[in-house]
């Protein structure tokens, strides 16, 4: 015992050293984030996160947006516990049976204007998971996605250059309302209406 403590005080962790911090970068990035949700929605945005059936490792990058490292409410954006208070649906995972009318029920309880983002490769097609009896397939089968954010997984970096991407197709219409300029064609419906199916050609990928 003695001599295993002696050699861990000597020959220390065997962990990976963390990655340097680009600080001016990411505060450049989360601050053009912030102004781009001010001039399109007039406030800061709120995000709902969905787990449609993922193995965590997106949630993981997504939870890292919290900590003390990228901090992501310093630049008006944050996480909200309920889609009633949301305005833009972050989906994780391929889209399990299970989870299917939970994501359906979530997308109808966000109120509009409202964009879904498809983060990771399971999430844009069903990545390995793709073909599963379990699995419904990618969110663009339940959901019509505005943005898919590519990665196994996505890093938090990228994941802001996703919203920042997103907030900068986002118009207003003159009346007060918004639409994502490259995702024109959403088909309109109640809330009571089933799901519409985007135009996969609608979408975006970053």
């Amino acid at each position: 015992m003695r001599r295993m403590l002696f050699k861990s005080l000597v020959h220390g962790p065997l962990t990976e050293i963390a990655p340097a911090a680009d600080d001016v970068a990411l505060a450049e990035l989360g601050a053009q984030v912030d102004r781009a949700a001010r001039r399109r929605l007039g406030r800061t945005l709120f995000i709902r996160e969905v787990d449609a059936g993922s193995c965590n490792g997106c949630e993981l990058e997504i939870h890292a947006l919290n900590n003390v490292l990228y901090d992501l409410e310093r630049f008006g954006l944050r996480f909200v516990a309920s889609p009633r208070h949301a305005d833009v649906l972050l989906v994780t995972g391929p889209v399990t049976t299970n989870m299917r009318e939970a994501l359906e029920r979530t997308y109808h309880a966000t109120p509009g204007p409202k964009w879904v983002v498809a983060v990771g490769d399971c999430a844009r097609d069903g990545g390995v998971f793709s073909g599963s009896y379990a699995c419904v397939g990618g969110v663009s089968a339940v959901l019509p996605v505005d943005l898919h954010i590519r990665g196994c997984p996505p890093p938090p970096i990228v994941l802001l250059k996703g919203l920042l991407a997103l907030l900068e197709t986002v118009q207003s219409d003159g009346n007060g309302s918004m639409e994502a300029v490259r995702t024109a064609g959403r088909a309109s419906g109640s809330a009571g209406d089933s799901v519409p199916n985007r135009d996969p050609k609608l979408s975006q990928s970053v």
